[in-house]
């Protein structure tokens, strides 16, 4: 049913555009691997960088939900409030990817059965229903670690078992099925592997955090690790050169080969936008929801973030 309604997530040839951090990038290894998509911008709900001349219309959103109807996205954030108080313009999530929304698990009734993996489960889990993909024993660290996925399985493991249910992860040819289900390794041989990650991950940075993601603005919105030149946008070359150590480490692991000249680095336009947040409740959430906000997300049960289009419009 998911596919017939959103076929366009198996489509070959499809421009990207990914949200900057480990789960994003994940994703773009994976679709530019098994459908042969091009990683043309980035949007991290501040900024959006996007390879000039291209249209959002043009490209599917991994890992962000978009509101806007004409827009395809794929997420996995808590985004409904009361769904016996829908707001009318609810459509405009038509052709967003949300598995909270597909449950119908909403923030007030329902946030303690949320989602609680990545965009990178949600998708293996669909595309893994058409093609093989074999997940490699060292691929399964990283896919554990993405978004405090390993702290979710020993925080709410009801919750987890319950989505890996729905998900078909208990089915043998699920790549999922290799991810949780293994038994390679035991508790503590688990704890090491990802001790292990981490220090490469460090390494990947001269010793600090961050090499897990593409930090294209900071916490006021400011554009970082950008440099312009003729009008448009491209990563300073160290940035670059982690995001490249990255995504090859993960290309490692995974097996699904960084293809360089699928991933856009440079000629970008830059998009500001506005970014809030409120405390929920119907009657916020509702004005919040008349202002028409380009993307939102409930990552407590005590906030909602969201972006507004302005100063910039989305392409």
């Amino acid at each position: 049913n998911l596919l017939s309604k959103y076929n366009w997530i198996i489509k070959e040839n499809q421009k990207v555009i990914l949200s900057p951090d480990s789960d994003g990038l994940l994703c773009g290894l994976l679709m530019s691997n098994f459908y042969n998509w091009d990683i043309v911008g980035y949007y991290d709900g501040k900024i959006l960088i996007l390879k000039d001349g291209l249209k959002a219309k043009d490209c599917i959103f991994l890992d962000m939900e978009i509101f806007r109807k004409d827009i395809r996205s794929l997420g996995h954030h808590m985004i409904m409030f009361n769904k016996d108080k829908l707001v009318n313009n609810w459509g405009d999530f038509a052709d967003c990817i949300q598995p909270n929304n597909i449950r119908g698990y909403d923030s007030k009734n329902y946030f303690n059965l949320k989602y609680p993996f990545g965009s990178i489960h949600l998708l293996l889990g669909i595309i893994g229903s058409k093609k093989e993909i074999k997940i490699e024993t060292s691929a399964i660290c990283p896919l554990l670690y993405t978004d405090g996925t390993f702290k979710n399985l020993f925080n709410f493991p009801e919750n987890c078992l319950s989505w890996l249910n729905y998900l078909g992860a208990d089915n043998k040819k699920s790549p999922l099925n290799t991810i949780f289900y293994n038994e390679h390794y035991t508790i503590s041989s688990l704890m090491l592997a990802l001790r292990d990650f981490f220090t490469k991950l460090k390494i990947l940075n001269g010793g600090k955090k961050g090499a897990d993601k593409l930090k294209i603005s900071n916490t006021r919105g400011i554009p970082v690790n950008l440099v312009k030149k003729n009008n448009l946008y491209e990563f300073d070359l160290n940035t670059k050169d982690t995001g490249e150590k990255f995504l090859n480490l993960l290309s490692e692991l995974t097996g699904w080969e960084y293809k360089g000249n699928k991933w856009l680095w440079d000629s970008f336009s830059l998009y500001k936008f506005e970014k809030g947040m409120i405390k929920p409740s119907n009657a916020r959430y509702n004005v919040l929801m008349g202002k028409n906000p380009l993307s939102l997300a409930m990552t407590s049960g005590l906030a909602i973030e969201y972006t507004l289009e302005t100063p910039n419009k989305l392409p």
